[in-house]
């Protein structure tokens, strides 16, 4: 399966913590804390220097906009797993859905290769029981 080239774009680690943090307007050791609290996943270079991508610069200015509502970090994690969770759960229902929809088509094809004519010219019973000419 091909990887989306945006999706591939957004995802790869170039930015190091000094641009992330003023791309994301806070300090750098701010960074270093979502990470500890399982906030934040960036990516590591083979001597351990992190990199951040598009993607964790948006979970960045995600997480400045919920703990400026209020929210502490314990808030702004279990937030942002919901969220994860609910767009998890979308996806697995307009799949579900596209599922539902190619099968009732699939039923409507299989109903017209069984159909069969009907005899053009029915029989009616009288109440009597005798065909009726």
């Amino acid at each position: 399966m091909n990887a989306d080239p945006d999706s591939v774009r957004r995802h790869r680690a170039v930015y190091v913590i000094s641009v992330a943090a003023e791309l994301a307007g806070v300090h750098p050791q701010t960074l270093r804390i979502y990470e500890r609290k399982g906030l934040l996943d960036p990516a590591r270079t083979v001597g351990g220097s992190r990199r951040y991508s598009e993607h964790d610069i948006a979970v960045l200015r995600r997480i400045q906009d919920l703990t400026n509502t209020g929210l502490n970090l314990e808030g702004v994690k279990r937030v942002m797993e919901l969220e994860a969770e609910v767009r998890r759960l979308r996806d697995e229902l307009a799949r579900v859905h596209a599922e539902a929809a190619e099968a009732v088509a699939r039923t409507h094809r299989q109903y017209r290769r069984d159909l069969v004519p009907v005899r053009s010219s029915l029989e009616r019973w009288l109440p009597g029981g005798r065909p009726s000419r």
